[in-house]
């Protein structure tokens, strides 16, 4: 078996070409820049970086190179990848064609022992590993070490995760170029993506090209003749949604509904279901086991959709995918063309409908907001780091101004430029100087920006729209003088029809509108917070029963009325919203009915929420016990980090009078809740002061 590497280029494509067909059929024909791929991987030993639309056949260039490299003695293939869905897929597909494949993530864990063991005794011809895995302390310190020695290939699929001009940056990914720089030499390197740009082609290739190696590019053209593109634009949310509950039987076969956020594609779920539809939402907050459930029940199309975030995205493959709608726009036309590439492979017509919301533009600004932090934030988390004693990621937490999220986010990010390093137990500092790029992460935000406004460009242009979306991606397969597809709206000239039937609006604004979202209390003290002089720890005892909130900011039905009215500036509460309100509270099945309540002081809408108090002490013949008032000198708590809003609402509230006195639960009432804090804070003051329990109540949440 140890000739398999030398034998001739013929011989060699010809057995690529029996695995080709081993893995995907026996009509299956070897691609030229497949065979280019492979051949510069097995014979040459080289990098490279392929570049190729979804279903080209990607992963059939990596599972035939890994079984050559097997057959001529070299050690088992490491693959990167960064789904969950992916990995099954791939798996399943490696098998087919005899590949021994195994794979190390989050949702295995109880196999990693056993799969560590295969690895060593060399039984394995393919490892998939998730990219967190790369910097785990047991994984990076027992095991990459064998791997990156004597690794038959190294393949890194969705490469533009690598880049964080990429559409789906990922920290954990950034791990990859220091694996990459310790390889043994003559190990061959594969980076795949069907989505990248110039800028992200050239990042990739320079973070492949580490140690001067110099890498392959093979990049083609991103058309694809089944897809129907189409905008339609319908002003009102929930018009929109009711469009799609009448139209989604129209769609061809099964595919994809897309929504911005959690909140949406459960609504949109729980809409469609309601209307007969056969769908189900899929999310990042969707439990690993169902996720898998449902990818096979889309697979085998026993549900019309799922209505999906973009956990549901790189990597999922269902080859006669009939359609994909998305009920918002992705704030980018790059990962907008990722996520419709899911569909059309192997169909001679696929449907791809976006529509658009006022919205949007919030929504991307909210992701937006979370990115990398300014540098004084960043340098607080080296500060407070020991170089010797490891600290939790739950222990820093208190300790500077950032959420879990994106303090987990910083942290990769230090850990990858040499400033931190990650170990048993947490994270400790290394001492070494580091460097804030302010310039990058500026170019970044303007990168940013620009592709919003081409996602806004998109939804007006009156030309093709593949070939929009193409040149957004710097297809090299598409010229300056390029014909129009033939295929989307504005090339045929046939939009969808827009009209809505008004029983079938009504029916969804009942259902849309139906008021009412629980307010979960917060039951655990954030860790750390006697470093900030508080001394709160564990289960929380004292705070609120569990609430309601009238709505979403981000609901397809109350979300619009909600944004308008707190974008309006402050002012009395409107008598619809009042109603709504006791619509809420009427259904609300809680242990004990409220004999009075009081309104939180709202830094920004106070007039608001002390109107909404009275109001609903009118109507439901509570006694109403006015506001509870910001002692003098506390300013508005705008921390993101859990410890260091607790610690900026202690005290923050002056002790109202004859709360003693008052019999059963108090209704306390906010316009707006995001973190939950300040109710927490709010009711735990009102319990101090003499409350029974408190039953917390606001208009609005932002997600």
């Amino acid at each position: 078996m140890g000739a398999m590497t030398t034998a001739t280029a013929p011989d060699l494509r010809d057995e690529a070409q029996r695995l080709l067909r081993e893995l995907a059929g026996p009509d299956a024909e070897l691609r030229d820049d497949q065979w280019v791929a492979i051949e510069a991987l097995v014979v040459g030993r080289r990098r490279a970086l392929v570049v190729q639309r979804t279903g080209w056949g990607k992963s059939a260039v990596y599972f035939i190179a890994a079984k050559l490299l097997r057959a001529g003695g070299h050690g088992p293939t490491v693959i990167v990848s960064p789904l969950l869905a992916l990995m099954r897929n791939q798996v399943a597909a490696a098998e087919r064609a005899g590949v021994r494949a195994a794979t190390i993530n989050s949702g295995n864990v109880t196999e990693w022992d056993e799969i560590h063991g295969q690895v060593t005794a060399r039984e394995l011809d393919v490892l998939l590993v998730s990219p967190e895995r790369l910097n785990n302390p047991d994984f990076r310190d027992a095991v990459l070490p064998s791997l990156a020695s004597d690794a038959g290939l190294v393949v890194v699929d969705e490469a533009h995760c690598v880049s964080d001009w990429g559409h789906d940056f990922r920290p954990d990914y950034r791990r990859i170029k220091t694996l990459i720089g310790e390889l043994g030499a003559g190990i061959p390197v594969l980076a795949t993506t069907a989505t990248a740009n110039d800028r992200v082609v050239e990042d990739v290739a320079t973070q492949l090209g580490v140690g001067g190696a110099e890498t392959l590019v093979l990049r083609g053209g991103l058309e694809r003749e089944s897809l129907h593109l189409s905008v339609v634009h319908i002003p009102e949310a929930t018009a929109r949604a009711a469009w799609l509950c009448d139209r989604l039987t129209d769609l061809p076969g099964s595919g994809i509904i897309y929504a911005l956020t959690v909140s949406a594609a459960r609504d949109l779920a729980a809409l469609l279901t309601d209307r007969g539809h056969t769908v189900a939402a899929y999310t990042g907050q969707t439990d690993a086991a169902e996720r898998e459930t449902l990818e096979q029940d889309l697979l085998n199309n026993r549900v019309k959709a799922l209505v999906a975030t973009s956990a549901l995205g790189m990597g999922f493959d269902k080859p006669d995918l009939g359609f994909v709608v998305h009920l918002g726009a992705p704030s980018s036309p790059i990962s907008y063309y990722q996520q419709v590439g899911r569909a059309g492979r192997s169909t001679d017509r696929a449907e791809v409908v976006l529509l658009p919301g006022a919205e949007d533009k919030q929504i991307w600004s909210y992701f937006a907001s979370v990115a990398f932090p300014r540098e004084h934030l960043v340098r607080r988390v080296i500060e407070v780091l020991d170089e010797t004693r490891p600290q939790s990621t739950p222990a820093l937490e208190p300790l500077v101004e950032l959420g879990r999220t994106r303090l987990e986010m910083v942290l990769k990010v230090l850990d990858v430029d040499g400033a931190v390093r990650r170990v048993k137990g947490g994270w400790i500092a290394t001492g070494r100087p580091w460097e804030y790029d302010a310039q990058r992460y500026e170019r970044l935000e303007k990168a940013r920006e620009a592709e919003q406004r081409a996602m806004l460009e998109y939804q007006h242009i009156t030309t093709c729209r593949m070939n929009f979306l193409r040149r957004q991606l710097d297809d090299p397969g598409l010229g300056s003088d390029a014909p129009g597809c033939g295929r989307c709206d504005n090339c045929t000239g046939t939009a969808h029809d827009t009209t809505v039937d008004p029983n079938s609006l009504n029916t969804t604004r009942a259902r849309l509108e139906r008021p009412g979202v629980d307010l979960a209390p917060r039951k655990q003290w954030p860790t750390g917070l006697a470093k900030l002089g508080v001394n709160l720890s564990g289960k929380i005892t004292d705070g609120p029963q569990p609430g309601r909130i009238l709505g979403r900011l981000s609901d397809l039905g109350w979300g619009q009325r909600l944004r308008a009215l707190l974008d309006e500036g402050d002012g009395p509460v409107p008598d619809d919203i009042v109603s709504a309100c006791i619509t809420v509270l009427a259904a609300w099945d809680w242990e004990q009915r409220p004999s009075s309540v009081i309104a939180v002081e709202s830094p920004t809408h106070p007039v608001l929420s002390a109107s909404l108090g009275a109001a609903l002490a009118r109507v439901g013949r509570l006694e109403n016990l006015g506001v509870l008032r910001l002692r003098h000198g506390h300013p508005a708590v705008s921390a993101a980090n859990s410890a260091y809003r607790v610690a900026g609402l202690v005290d923050n509230w002056e002790q109202p009078d004859d709360i003693e006195d008052t019999k059963g639960p108090i209704l306390l009432v906010d316009a707006l809740t995001d973190t939950g804090w300040t109710m927490t804070m709010a009711a735990r003051s009102l319990r101090q002061a003499g409350a029974e329990s408190v039953l917390p109540f606001a208009l609005a949440s932002p997600r």
